[in-house]
């Protein structure tokens, strides 16, 4: 269903829960569209940081390789999360906050930086990471714009070269 169409009357009566019972937590539908949205992102970081404590990279480009395929088959798993999270729908609030260097994907791509490769000035980083955020959202995006798997596939595979370069110089 899309999105608009949506209401918190629908979500209560899904829930089976009555309206002014979702009020209490969620003031409106943009809280409870953001909710969903984050708890995707924490569901994901926390499925990764599982698999990587059985991994060893040494190498940027692998890690970030590595981060990006989980990525997509994350969202490959999740049509509902790919529905709200390349459009409009998550609020400016929520997507600053989750564009944060420490968050989520970005703060496990930092955490390897910082502990793996030993770098340390911050500042740079996170400028660097935040940038790296802005542009693989759009890209993640646009890779989902595109009707064939393989088109996807190969626009993915550039964003892996492109943020690989960017952060790592390779």
């Amino acid at each position: 269903m899309p999105i608009e169409l949506i209401t918190t009357n629908r979500i209560a009566r899904k829930a089976g829960i009555s309206v002014g019972a979702l009020y209490r937590f969620f003031p409106e539908k943009q809280s409870i569209i953001d909710a969903i949205a984050v708890r995707h992102m924490e569901e994901f970081r926390a499925e990764f940081e599982g698999r990587f404590a059985e991994l060893n990279f040494q190498d940027g480009p692998a890690f970030l390789g590595t981060v990006i395929d989980a990525f997509v088959s994350f969202l490959d798993s999740r049509p509902d999360f790919r529905a709200i999270a390349f459009g409009p729908h998550i609020s400016t609030a929520t997507r600053k906050r989750e564009a944060n260097p420490d968050a989520v994907g970005a703060g496990l791509v930092k955490s390897f930086m910082i502990g793996t490769l030993g770098m340390n000035d911050l500042s740079s980083l996170d400028l660097r990471l935040r940038v790296a955020i802005e542009t693989g959202e759009r890209l993640f995006a646009f890779a989902y714009e595109q009707a064939e798997p393989e088109e996807r596939g190969r626009i993915v595979a550039e964003l892996k070269k492109l943020l690989s370069g960017y952060l790592f110089g390779a």
